[in-house]
């Protein structure tokens, strides 16, 4: 175990804490002391990633440990930018949690020592994983906006008007920030697969192999799409859209972890899970 890494988890988990209290109280001191401490807990984060990077000259994403800590990363840099932004406050009720999960889930995972791939130094590469992870990051944030969405929904349906229907923004907010984040982490997650094609063609002299995470990806892909093009033409939104971010999310979440446990492919030649 990386005993470095606590302090930014202390961070987040203190933030998790504190937007809860937000949550429960709605006081305005913990929305904000809440929002510092993951910024703190991102710019620590940022310095130990600077180390890695200067320690072994590429992205530190060899292995799960790497790529979890990294995830956690892109993150907390999303949160932090869009936050202002979309007047949510109480994203950070899902967010903050979600990053203290990933954080100390690469702390308690090795971090297996190996020989970094030369070809992760490559140009294409470093912006395809790192426009990947931002996506996806913005993807996340539009499942949590999904999950309010139906929470609130919920309570207005059976007249509930209690504890979530007060604390939580209106359907219309809800629904046109998670639009928001899907458009954004689906533009970034298609400059994604194509700046990893372009790589791919580099490394293996072709744009597609069939790769279990490539062909997960271009499902998880296709679900967005889905969702955007249905929006857009037959006019989806609300409970519809809320849960196809949802199951989205899902398959993002399967492409990231569960394709490299149960399946190999070229990926597994230059990260080791």
């Amino acid at each position: 175990m990386n005993y470095n890494l606590l302090p930014v988890i202390c961070c987040y988990l203190a933030a998790s804490g504190l937007y809860a209290g937000f949550l429960f109280f709605q006081r305005s001191k913990y929305n904000k002391s809440a929002y510092v401490l993951v910024l703190a807990g991102f710019v620590i984060h940022t310095v130990l990633l600077g180390f890695d990077y200067a320690n072994t000259r590429t992205l530190p994403v060899h292995n799960l440990h790497q790529n979890l800590w990294f995830a956690g990363w892109i993150l907390a840099a999303v949160f932090l930018a869009v936050r202002p932004r979309i007047r949510i406050n109480i994203l950070g009720v899902f967010a903050a949690p979600l990053l203290t999960l990933v954080t100390a889930a690469a702390f308690f995972i090795p971090n297996t020592q190996i020989q970094p791939h030369p070809e992760l130094t490559g140009f294409w590469l470093i912006i395809h994983v790192v426009v990947i992870f931002a996506g996806e990051a913005c993807l996340a944030l539009a499942c949590g906006t999904g999950i309010l969405y139906l929470i609130q929904e919920r309570n207005i349906k059976g007249k509930k008007h209690r504890f979530f229907f007060r604390r939580l923004p209106s359907l219309e907010l809800l629904d046109n920030a998670g639009y928001t984040f899907v458009a954004i982490g689906f533009t970034a997650l298609s400059a994604g697969l194509i700046t990893g094609s372009i790589y791919a063609h580099q490394v293996w002299g072709r744009f597609w192999s069939g790769d279990p995470k490539e062909v997960w990806s271009g499902i998880t892909w296709l679900i967005y799409a889905a969702l955007l093009h249905e929006r857009l033409v037959a006019g989806w939104r609300g409970r519809r859209a809320a849960i196809l971010a949802i199951i989205g999310f899902a398959a993002m979440l399967f492409t990231f972890l569960g394709v490299n446990f149960l399946m190999e492919g070229h990926h597994d030649e230059f990260t080791r899970w």
